[in-house]
């Protein structure tokens, strides 16, 4: 313990460096836990969806239409408190919240474990980490991302 002292003494900004990372290190866990936001990667979240999980999208509604995951269910995170009741059944089976970059779905994760949802997990990084992924996204049916249409050499603009 002695020659801890010593190092101590001897190298006093090393020693600094030490305790503000050992500070910052449990900082991150201890908001980690508060928060108590689980989360899972792509691929977890598939494995999820295969044992009968529920995915859930928080996206707005064109956002939903661009494309989604397959038989994700959605509800926008707006409405997602006053739509907590039509998800009751849900409480004890697992949850994968998503959105389009893992914020939003964040705090939806957070107000379902309030009412009491017992695995509700956030989808990390959200769609665009699906995406990256390559996994497989559905469009609804019989729409599509609005385009502006080109304007050709021949034709007048209006």
């Amino acid at each position: 313990m002695n020659r801890f002292f010593e190092f101590a003494t001897a190298h006093p900004l090393l020693m600094a460096a030490i305790v503000v990372v050992a500070l910052v290190a449990i900082a991150l866990e201890i908001r980690h836990r508060a928060t108590g936001s689980g989360a899972v990667g792509p691929t977890d979240a598939v494995l999820l969806a295969n044992q009968g999980a529920l995915m859930l999208d928080v996206r707005t509604d064109e956002q939903y239409a661009e494309g989604h995951i397959i038989d994700a269910r959605h509800v926008r995170g707006s409405d997602l408190e006053s739509s907590v009741e039509t998800l009751k059944k849900y409480k004890e089976k697992s949850v994968v919240v998503y959105c389009d970059t893992g914020a939003t779905s964040g705090a939806a994760t957070r107000l379902l474990k309030s009412k009491g949802f017992t695995k509700v997990v956030n989808l990390r990084g959200g769609l665009q980490a699906w995406k990256q992924e390559n996994l497989p996204l559905v469009r609804e049916a019989g729409k599509s991302p609005a385009r502006v249409p080109k304007n050709d050499k021949g034709a007048k603009s209006a």
